[in-house]
């Protein structure tokens, strides 16, 4: 059986990629919501029913465990989505909790980038509240992000000068870390940190998404022990054009 990834795009790959160095005796499916990417932007509602429809259909394969590597999805639906199923259901939040507590550490602020809509949601500023007692997170969406990913552009300067637009009206002294609040932005991590002062800090949730899918397969004796890192790839408009697409992405993240 499979442990499966979901995402509305190509993002939770980057997810999907930590798991797979983490835990090679696994196999995998990784499902895009192609018909309804990008999630950011739309609403809670829409977004709700998407990822419920989707997981229908990943519910028809084979898995023992589900990860929603979607920040926005996994703050739409992941409560529902636990209640339908009995499986281990993993869902994802911005990993403001270690930022916050390092740059406590060197006396600087947190600067969360993420969607608009992850960063309207309740959930996220409750996890704000709950980790941020000083007050010292601030918050920056970037939409346009995910679909300069979407189209596989990483090209350095393009992106390099949306960066610079984006953040030139901060100081970005004051800030010790700076965390990826979307699945779609590690992609761009290497561009980031060419501009970034070299004192910023760079993290995002998969590594610690990926360690609590670790725990839960362990808790319910679901570990692989004959898998070989395959990986199948389904999408919702079925296209083939965009299953290649993942293709090259994950294999952009393990190039690079």
């Amino acid at each position: 059986m499979r442990i499966a990834f979901f995402d509305s795009g190509i993002g939770g790959i980057t997810v999907l990629h930590e798991a797979m160095k983490k835990l090679p005796d696994e196999d995998f499916l990784y499902f895009a919501d192609t018909l309804h990417v990008p999630y950011g932007t739309k609403s809670l509602t829409e977004v709700n029913q998407y990822v419920k429809e989707s997981v229908g259909t990943i519910m028809q394969e084979e898995i023992k465990a589900l990860v929603v590597a979607c920040n926005t999805g996994t703050s739409a639906a992941i409560n529902e989505l636990r209640s339908l199923y009995t499986i281990p259901i993993i869902g994802m939040e911005p990993a403001v909790k270690p930022a916050v507590e390092r740059s406590l550490e060197e006396g600087r602020r947190v600067l969360v980038f993420a969607t608009p809509l992850t960063l309207s949601q309740s959930k996220y500023a409750d996890l704000v509240a709950r980790v941020d007692d000083h007050s010292i997170v601030d918050s920056l969406p970037l939409p346009e992000l995910v679909e300069y990913c979407e189209n596989l552009n990483f090209d350095r300067q393009e992106i390099g000068n949306y960066f610079k637009r984006k953040l030139g009206h901060l100081d970005l002294g004051q800030y010790g870390t700076v965390v990826l609040g979307c699945t779609h932005y590690p992609f761009y991590k290497e561009i980031l940190k060419e501009i970034l002062p070299t004192h910023l800090e760079l993290i995002d949730g998969s590594r610690g998404t990926v360690n609590r899918l670790i725990d839960r397969l362990r808790e319910q004796g679901l570990q692989g022990t004959h898998g070989t890192n395959d990986i199948k790839f389904m999408c919702s408009n079925e296209d083939p054009a965009y299953l290649d697409k993942m293709e090259r992405a994950l294999a952009f993240l393990r190039n690079r």
